[in-house]
């Protein structure tokens, strides 16, 4: 037995040369399922017995694909930047898992016969991280590098056909790994399919079918690089011809084109007389035309997101039901395209895309960003030694993945700087792919690339960026930078979605519509990368970095998804999807019309239905359909409404037309009547309230707090409040302001999560009980003043609340501070704690879910119900959610009784109130850091706010932008609160 080694610079060795993933009726058998299985703690101490020939006695069992520290083997662990060794390449850590697998087959015999004929076998593995020597009856047949790229060994003569050992050592870390620091869980072993193959004498041992459409006349192409002669047939489009082995074109006559919005795919076969493979084309022309990035000849647009392969329960291990419900998901929330984050995906992920319909950056397995904690000395990407671990790496994936028409750019990689071995890739790409562009944003000098790539820049450069375009260059302008201003633009990362966030994407996107040279981007990220466990109680619980014991790790920067590891959509998803909707919908304020644009990139509106619907306070009083033209792509057209959508009389609470543009039919991703988007138009009423009498002295406490709300027993308060329970964003500078503190340290340090009240005076007249207020941060003068006027009315009890700040809201009290800055607040509002626990409410505002003021796309204004566990949003790490906005009325139910709050005056009539409704108090969700070491809940937190702050991306991009800050302010609004 040799020695493993896991410390040399290269790719692997002994595999045959990469080929393009085909579906072949050459006979195939898999080898997933149950493995024998042993853990060593290093290399050095793995038994060099001979486990290789299959002498396993005493071992344990593990299932093929996953990964061994997710199958009760060791234990996962997460970094993002920071490396959990030293930077000593190639060299792994003494401490370094090595795990042997071991099974015994018996070949089918279909691959017997074949192989009997003279044909080969070949044992295939999509993937193991991190390195892996690979045996067959005790001879090595070589060695992998790259986690998720496919490795393919020459069995032929090697097995006997009955009772073959395949036996595979795996380390965790290896040379390889300094090119696989990709910001995930670190996840050894086998997690990817082991099939063994046959191939046929005479067979098609790799093939390419590439369909290339000409918009100008519609007619559309088929490249064909074969290996061996063979016939091509597509029925569909008549085609039947003989192609030499090499390259030829075959001309298909008149084609549908493929795009997101049209995924037309064609059959095809490719045969020679001993195997058949089959390819779905698609016909499309991606170019960067004019800074412009186009498809089949017109510009489109990228409203991406990038996923990593994440199951909470399984790691990387892909499953074809998760992957279709991805991407159902993104197609609901009108999301186009996907970057393959940072690695090649599962094969059967691009078979989806091309079906469905997605656009996919298809990026390499590469990212050395751990190189940035030594200022990139000694950075493998610029070290001609790794040239060879460079270029397979970019030739195994091109090679897999050529035959889709969904990857529209190959990605040479993440976060790995600049350098030789990037120029190496690009021309490897270069000499063997023409058919689609390259993406890089590691080099913003984009020598290497088709694109302009960015991650986290700011509205301002982005804006910057689009302009360039129209700018007369200076005259000594090199030619290098001349080019990068001619490429078109791709955010290949902003709006980071982790926590309550992101905020700030709608200005993004108003940005990537005003300037042709921008082709959108991408949000980081898709899911959560979150880990279930079954915790001390027995119940499913999630876990992030350092939950493992982990030494180095980076907390919970890896839950940072759209949607949560469950699949359960987040209020940034919502968001996003009516950000980014391919139809946008304005309605006259007079209610005589709408504007309907058309954002779509290839398609006209024929495939939509638009109806609007009218309710009047709670109630539908009108509906229909609208005759609407087939509005061209990036086209727009008024159309009229008719008279009974127009607003009548006064209404008590709101005056609601809404017009939702819904798919026709059904599709493979969403049923008939889906809304794709949704434009209204409000008229809010004037609630009449009675004659107000002082309210009785005994319904208060000494301090002139009332004892009850409705049906409700106080617990707490109410009082004033300006702080929040820090998200993740606040906890981080934000890109825009990197030296100064985060919002959630300029809050503690002003102290405002630990405001002190003192009642200045209680006063009654004929009309109210008048209470004054000071609440101040300890230490400090600065606060807010409140006159509270309580009254009695006939429908209950009102609130009228004027609200004064006071004081110095800066740092100049700290001494020598290096900035200055400002305290913005969180909020402003009333707190109050209720009896019993949170059942749900009824309102009437801005929902059915989650707002706050740099988030508010997807919310629209309605009558709706919130159920307990709808109230806030389950944040892994607890921290402010559940915010309503716009309300103007609602009902709020614990197990103790109800009340309802409507807002009746002041400046919140014109735009309501940010109502928040939670099982839990701020210093609660604050100082709790998972979400289920919560504790049950035993009152009803409610926030009542007349102005919030944003949530921002401060965690990655920029933080809050100022139309969105909330420095210190008065305010005055007036709430009734009835009995229910």
């Amino acid at each position: 037995m040799t020695a493993f080694d896991v410390a040399r610079i290269g790719p692997g060795e002994g595999s045959v040369a990469p080929r393009t993933r085909l579906r072949s009726d050459a006979p195939t058998q898999s080898l997933d399922g149950a493995w024998r299985f042993r853990l060593s703690p290093s290399p050095e101490l793995a038994p060099r017995d001979e486990w290789a020939r299959g002498e396993t006695e005493g071992w344990d069992e593990i299932t093929v694909p996953a990964h061994w520290n997710m199958s009760g083997f060791g234990t996962p662990a997460y970094s993002n930047v920071q490396f959990p060794f030293p930077i000593d390449p190639p060299y792994p850590p003494d401490e370094n898992p090595v795990g042997d697998y071991v099974r015994r087959i018996d070949v089918d015999d279909a691959i017997r016969r074949v192989t009997d004929a003279g044909g080969r076998a070949l044992l295939r593995f999509d993937g193991i991280e991190s390195a892996a020597d690979v045996f067959v009856n005790g001879t090595r047949l070589g060695s992998t590098r790259g986690s998720r790229l496919t490795h393919e060994f020459d069995v032929t003569g090697l097995l006997t056909g009955t009772g073959d050992v395949v036996a595979v050592r795996v380390a965790q870390f290896s040379d390889g790994t300094y090119l696989e620091n990709q910001d995930m869980w670190w996840l050894p072993g086998i997690f990817r399919s082991v099939t063994l193959l046959a191939r046929p004498v005479g067979g098609i041992d790799d093939a390419v079918l590439t369909g290339d459409f000409d918009h100008e006349s519609g007619h559309g192409t088929v490249e064909v690089t074969t290996s061996a002669a063979a016939v091509l047939e597509v029925p569909e489009l008549g085609i039947r011809a003989d192609v030499p082995a090499g390259r030829s074109i075959v001309d298909a006559g008149v084609v549908a084109p493929w795009s997101a919005e049209t995924p037309r795919l064609y059959d095809a076969t490719l045969a020679t007389a001993s195997e058949t493979v089959s390819v779905r084309i698609g016909f499309r022309r991606v170019r960067a035309h004019g800074g412009v990035l186009t498809l089949n000849g017109r510009a489109i647009m990228l409203r991406g997101v990038n996923r990593h392969e994440h199951d909470p329960e399984r790691g990387r291990v892909h499953t074809t039901e998760l992957a279709r419900r991805d991407l159902v998901l993104m197609k609901q929330h009108n999301i186009n395209a996907v970057r393959t984050s940072h690695y090649p995906p599962h094969p059967e992920f691009l078979d989806l895309t091309d079906e469905l319909g997605l656009y996919v950056i298809d990026e390499c397995d590469l990212e050395t960003h751990e190189y940035e904690y030594v200022s990139w000395r000694g950075n493998p990407s610029d070290d001609p030694a790794w040239e060879a671990s460079f270029v397979d790496r970019i030739r195994r994936t091109v090679t897999r993945d050529r035959t889709h028409p969904s990857v529209i750019m190959w990605s040479l990689g993440n976060e790995s700087g600049a350098g030789c071995n990037i120029r190496a890739m690009a021309r490897w790409v270069r000499e063997n792919d023409d058919t689609r562009l390259i993406h890089y944003e590691g080099d913003h000098s984009s020598r290497d690339t088709d694109v302009y790539s960015r991650m986290y820049a700011s509205h301002d450069e982005v804006r910057r960026i689009g302009e360039e375009a129209d700018e007369i260059p200076p005259a000594d302008i090199r030619a290098a930078e001349l080019r990068r201003r001619s490429l078109p633009f791709v955010h290949c990362e902003f709006g980071h979605a982790m926590g309550n966030s992101p905020g700030g994407v709608k200005e993004y996107w108003e940005l990537y519509e005003r300037f042709p040279r921008l082709a959108g981007g991408f949000i980081w990220e898709w899911v959560e990368h979150a880990i279930a466990i079954e915790d001390e109680r027995g119940r499913r619980a999630f876990r992030y970095g350092g939950d493992f014991g982990e030494s180095v790790h980076d907390h919970n920067f890896v839950i940072d998804g759209l949607i949560s590891a469950d699949r359960e959509p987040r209020p940034g998803l919502v968001d996003y999807a009516a950000i980014v909707a391919p139809v946008v919908i304005e309605v006259d304020a007079d209610r005589r019309g709408i504007l309907l644009q058309n954002r779509y990139d290839h398609v006209d509106t024929d495939h939509l239905t638009v109806r609007w619907r009218r309710e009047v306070d709670g109630e539908v009083v009108a509906q229909g359909e609208l005759a609407v033209p087939a509005v061209g792509p990036r086209q727009r057209e008024r159309i009229g409404l008719p008279a009974e959508a127009r607003a009548t009389g006064e209404p008590r609470v709101a005056d609601v037309l809404t017009v939702n543009a819904a798919l026709r039919d059904a599709t493979d991703w969403a049923a008939a009547g889906h809304v794709v988007a949704t434009g209204q138009q409000v008229r809010t009423g004037v609630p009449l309230v009675g004659a107000a009498t002082a309210p009785h002295a005994d319904g208060f406490d000494r301090r002139g707090r009332p004892l009850r709300l409705g049906s409700l027993d106080i617990v707490e308060g109410p009082g004033i409040g300006i702080w929040r329970a820090p998200t993740d964003n606040d906890l981080f500078p934000g890109w825009d302001e990197p030296t100064l503190p985060p919002m959630a340290e300029r809050w503690a340090l002003a102290r405002i999560d630990r405001m002190q009240t003192r009642v200045r005076s209680i006063e009654a007249d004929a009309a109210a009980l008048v209470v004054d207020t000071r609440v101040g941060a300890p230490s400090f003068d600065s606060g807010v003043d409140a006159l509270w006027r309580w009254s009695r009315v006939p429908e209950g009890m009102l609130l009228e609340l004027d609200l004064r700040s006071i004081g110095s809201w800066d740092n100049s009290w700290i001494e020598k501070a290096p900035f200055s800055w400002t305290v913005d607040w969180a909020r402003l509002g009333v707190d109050v704690a209720l009896a019993g626990a949170p059942l749900g409410m009824d309102f009437a505002g801005l929902g059915p879910g989650p707002s706050y003021p740099d988030t508010d796309s997807g919310v629209r204004f309605g009558w709706f119900q919130a159920a307990a566990d709808e109230l806030v949003t389950p944040h892994v790490r607890p921290q402010e959610s559940g915010s309503r906005r716009g309300v103007r009325t609602a009902v709020i139910r614990t197990t103790e009784g109800g009340v309802r709050v409507s807002v009746v005056g002041g400046e919140a009539l014109d735009a309501g109130v940010a109502l928040t409704v939670s099982p839990w108090d701020r210093t609660t969700l604050s100082t709790t850091s998972h979400a289920s070491l919560l504790p049950e809940p035993t009152a009803t937190h409610v926030s009542i706010d007349i102005a919030q702050s944003g949530v921002g991306t401060a965690t990655c991009g920029p933080g809050v932008l100022p139309r969105y800050r909330l420095p210190a302010r008065d305010a005055s609004f007036a709430l009734l609160f009835e009995t229910v």
